[in-house]
């Protein structure tokens, strides 16, 4: 994760982005878009740059749209990556590491499941998705997206409980397509313990689904795609 495509593209954080509201969840400072009445909700765990992203704050907007309660935490408790800060994002892990991270989002899904949610789903972009992948451990969730992953290893994938979809970039060297196929395999031979799918979008950089330029027509069409995906799979084990 300490190579350039980690932080490549940074957003300009806006933490009044989005349609939503920003409200106390799990003890968490979160972003929140949707219906309470729903009976189906969504947590997305960002990347490193946080949930003011205005990226992140639409695709859970967009969520929403489709008719669930959708969750962004402040996993990063208001320090998120900062590129002009001098601090290499190796020291920055160091102060933010997933295993935190899991254990605030245990209390982000408890708190969830205490509105009377009668299914969770969770999507995590990056560091967001080995998040995710914990989660994903044990059956604390229904469903689980990562959307181009980093840090998750071969173990955590064998380890993996629900149904789970990765959407991964063809030009990704955190999480490189060949680990992406050890992936698919180790998935593929527990086909009939849990359901997958394994994507290698092509043409598409480390990123892509959060970290694009709205003007570019063709990086936002493929983002697009991307959340459109997960949002399938939502509907497919979710609702």
């Amino acid at each position: 994760m300490a190579g350039a495509q980690c932080c490549s593209n940074p957003p300009t954080l806006d933490p009044n982005s989005g349609a939503g509201s920003v409200e106390q969840l799990g003890g968490l400072s979160t972003y929140i878009s949707g219906s309470p009445n729903s009976k189906f909700a969504v947590l997305l765990v960002s990347d490193v740059f946080g949930y003011e992203a205005p990226n992140i704050r639409l695709v859970a907007d967009k969520v929403a749209a489709a008719g669930f309660f959708v969750a962004v935490p402040d996993f990063l408790y208001g320090d998120p990556f900062l590129l002009n800060d001098n601090r290499p994002i190796l020291d920055w892990l160091k102060d933010h590491g997933t295993d935190k991270g899991l254990e605030d989002a245990k209390l982000v899904v408890e708190a969830l499941k205490s509105k009377g949610f009668s299914a969770i789903g969770a999507a995590g972009y990056c560091w967001g998705g080995k998040v995710v992948t914990e989660l994903s451990k044990s059956t604390s969730i229904d469903a689980a997206v990562l959307l181009h992953p980093s840090l998750v290893t071969l173990d955590d994938i064998r380890g993996v409980n629900v149904p789970i979809e990765i959407l991964a970039a063809e030009i990704d060297e955190i999480t490189p397509p060949a680990l992406v196929k050890q992936f698919q395999e180790i998935l593929a031979a527990r086909v009939h313990e849990v359901d997958s799918y394994v994507e290698i979008v092509p043409k598409v950089a480390h990123g892509w689904t959060v970290r694009y330029n709205a003007d570019d027509e063709a990086a936002a069409k493929s983002a697009n795609e991307a959340r459109n995906k997960m949002l399938d799979w939502f509907f497919k084990y979710l609702k």
